[in-house]
């Protein structure tokens, strides 16, 4: 009976294995998370339903398929590293991004607000008008293919650029992920629900729509009156300075969930 407790003992994990158990369940998360929508997110795939034949076949002895299987794992992984090299790239490329990693050196979210108050600054002055969608938890995705893809840096001269009035791409919203434009020329939803001040355009309506449906936080420039307004989470803060503005930034775009516990807004100015 002693003998059986004492096989049984692993069964009983310390403090220790509890804390193992977690960095594992977090590094397979975030693994899934680099690799999906990729193609080694199919390789992966592949590579657990071979695991299942060799299983079966391990198990109904077939001893053939097993051979094989075996040569294959043995020089598939090689293999791998060459053919998936610019996705295994790009993931530790992504891993070196996450906020534990950027608490060693300047943010992206930093440079990103930086860049992006300048550029609202600058169009503001301009009487240039605009729209930002920047990207939080919930993904832009299916409002950034309505537009047309650009994957560039974001920048002041980039974002006067797509909202000259010149521009074919004026009239739409710019999606920003991290630091980057993902898309410029897309269609926002426009709210349904009344706008009490009658002064808020289409691209203010645009803003509060988007932000009804996804997290992000949406900023907009006013073509008639060149105010920068600031939606998010369904309400609208109009007449946004410089200051104002990267508060409202540097607060929700490190750590968007702390913003479930905080207040909103002020008042509609």
């Amino acid at each position: 009976m002693n003998g059986l407790l004492q096989q049984l003992q692993f069964l009983r994990p310390g403090w220790t294995d509890l804390v193992e158990i977690a960095i594992v369940f977090l590094l397979i998360y975030r693994i899934l998370l680099l690799i999906r929508e990729t193609r080694a997110m199919q390789m992966l795939l592949g590579v657990l339903l071979l695991a299942g034949l060799y299983l079966m076949a391990v198990i109904l002895e077939f001893s053939l398929i097993r051979g094989l299987l075996q040569a294959l794992f043995q020089y598939g992984a090689i293999a791998a590293l060459v053919v998936f090299q610019p996705e295994l790239r790009a993931a530790l490329a992504r891993l070196g991004q996450t906020r534990l990693v950027r608490l060693l050196g300047q943010s992206r979210e930093a440079r990103m607000i930086d860049r992006l108050v300048e550029g609202v600054e600058r169009l503001s002055r301009q009487g240039v008008g605009a729209i930002v969608a920047v990207q939080r938890e919930t993904g832009l995705k299916e409002y950034a293919r309505t537009g047309r893809v650009i994957e560039a840096a974001l920048s002041a001269d980039l974002l006067g650029t797509i909202f000259a009035p010149q521009s074919p791409l004026h009239d739409g919203a710019v999606i920003v992920v991290g630091d980057s434009i993902r898309a410029a020329g897309a269609i926002l939803p426009l709210t349904q629900n009344p706008v009490s001040d009658r002064s808020l355009g289409t691209r203010h309506r645009a803003a509060i729509g988007l932000s009804e449906e996804t997290d992000a936080v949406v900023v907009v420039v006013s073509e008639e009156t060149s105010r920068v307004s600031v939606a998010h989470r369904g309400r609208i803060e109009v007449g946004v300075g410089g200051e104002r503005l990267r508060e409202m930034l540097e607060r929700w775009l490190p750590e968007p969930e702390g913003l479930r516990a905080a207040p909103v807004f002020g008042g509609s100015g």
